[in-house]
């Protein structure tokens, strides 16, 4: 059965303009030349020392670029980018685009900007819609099947400066391009995967009860070992030490923890 959803808490930016692809290309950690009719491409924007601010999905239609991001972290997106705009020809606004998200088969939404998510092929598609969408799933739902794949969710799962890309496998699921040149933290990303720099990755987690709320310190014999972050029910997302991942009494608490590896994480500390 096809499943879809809408997030309202998303929303979308337009970026028009002859410029529009050189000057994103120079601004994210992704390839924006690789965003067509039918293909996203998923990026971040980084600070200059290579951190974490904002991530998003571009999608492409003729003559403009949508960036399907976070609805709350829009206005600091459209800030930022203005910011850079100097003299290129772009044009940025926002748009009354709606997201939604499909997954366990091909959605048929006439009239939508549709592009399967470039992350992992059972993350199923993105779909950013003038009009309302029938739904058959909820938002909720959606988050229960992103958590279950391991996938980041934004400021839900990474910290503003301060998360690097590698430990939220962007590598992994298809968020850098290390072919592509320069741009804004690429040195810092790149020096990362050179050098083998990471010491925490953000990883699936199950439980017997509730997850508690991000922030809450997952320990391991008596001494801090990582943090929860987002989680819904029994299965969430946390960011543990590397040196830590094994550990077979991770807790939050008096509840304990199963630490997941996906299949698509690259992980050689657990071989």
């Amino acid at each position: 059965m096809i499943n879809l959803a809408a997030l309202p808490g998303r929303a979308v930016l337009a970026l028009s303009g002859a410029d529009r692809v050189g000057f994103l290309n120079g601004l994210v950690s992704n390839d924006v030349a690789l965003a067509a009719p039918g293909r996203a491409v998923w990026a971040a924007l980084l600070t200059a020392q290579g951190k974490w601010l904002a991530d998003f999905f571009i999608l492409a239609e003729a003559g403009r670029l949508l960036l399907d991001c976070e609805a709350a972290q829009a206005p600091m997106l459209l800030q930022r980018l203005q910011r850079y705009k100097l003299r290129a020809d772009i044009a940025l606004a926002p748009t009354d685009l709606s997201v939604c998200v499909a997954w366990g088969g091909v959605p048929d939404v006439p009239g939508a900007v549709a592009a399967p998510d470039p992350r992992l092929p059972e993350a199923g598609w993105r779909l950013l819609a003038a009009s309302p969408v029938p739904t058959n799933a909820s938002a909720p739902d959606w988050n229960l099947h992103r958590l279950s794949l391991g996938l980041p969710d934004g400021s839900a799962d990474l910290e503003a400066e301060k998360t690097v890309l590698l430990e939220a496998g962007f590598d992994e699921l298809n968020g850098i391009s290390w072919t592509k040149g320069c741009y804004m933290g690429q040195e810092l990303t790149a020096r990362t995967r050179y050098r083998g720099l990471i010491k925490r990755r953000l990883l699936p987690v199950r439980a017997e009860k509730p997850l508690p709320p991000p922030g809450t310190a997952i320990t391991s014999q008596g001494r801090e070992i990582g943090q929860m972050r987002s989680s819904q029910g029994t299965i969430g997302l946390a960011t543990l030490r590397l040196e830590a991942i094994g550990a077979t009494d991770a807790a939050c608490g008096d509840i304990a923890l199963n630490v997941i590896q996906p299949g698509w994480a690259k992980l050689p500390e657990l071989a």
